[in-house]
């Protein structure tokens, strides 16, 4: 494999990207790191990002999962359609208020290697070719690696830079 395949090029974005979001998280200090911030968006403070990190890495393993064993997966998630993602999401977020920072953080550390791993399992022509695998309809492995990891981290940095700015505002 080339050292600039696209493979080597997602999980380097990916890891980059994940680590640039926990450095964001990581400034602002420990006992600050669960307030919550007003505004109109969805995600209110670090917890609501980093579930919805973890829970999009969740549907991307089943869909991964059950079309791999060809089951024609449910995507985005049963009972939705993509023009119902802000309904999912808002389920999402909703229904995990009660769990606490840290045990968001270790869901997604731990959805983060599951995912890098079933991404570094596969050739590049696993990852890049169009309708490799059938569940993947007309598109490739790629899209849905890159929407769940690298392209979903950068979303995540600028939720969570707006966060930490409003925390640290708040403290002056």
């Amino acid at each position: 494999m080339s050292a600039n395949s696209q493979k080597e090029a997602l999980l380097k974005d990916s890891e980059e990207n994940f680590k640039k979001l926990f450095d964001i998280i990581e400034s602002v200090p420990y006992r600050k790191r669960k307030i919550s911030i007003e505004t109109e968006e969805r995600d209110k403070n670090f917890r609501d990002v980093l579930i919805h990190l973890y829970e999009w890495h969740a549907m991307l393993e089943r869909w991964y999962r059950e079309g791999m064993h060809s089951d024609v997966p449910s995507i985005p998630a049963p009972g939705y359609k993509w023009r119902g993602i802000s309904q999912l999401n808002i389920r999402i977020r909703d229904s995990y208020q009660d769990v606490t920072i840290n045990h968001a953080i270790k869901k997604l550390k731990l959805s983060h290697d599951r995912v890098m791993k079933l991404i570094e399992s596969h050739s590049d022509e696993e990852i890049m070719t169009k309708k490799y695998y059938k569940w993947t309809k007309t598109g490739n492995l790629y899209a849905y690696f890159a929407a769940n990891t690298s392209q979903h981290y950068k979303w995540a940095i600028k939720k969570c830079e707006v966060i930490a700015k409003e925390i640290m505002k708040k403290e002056n």
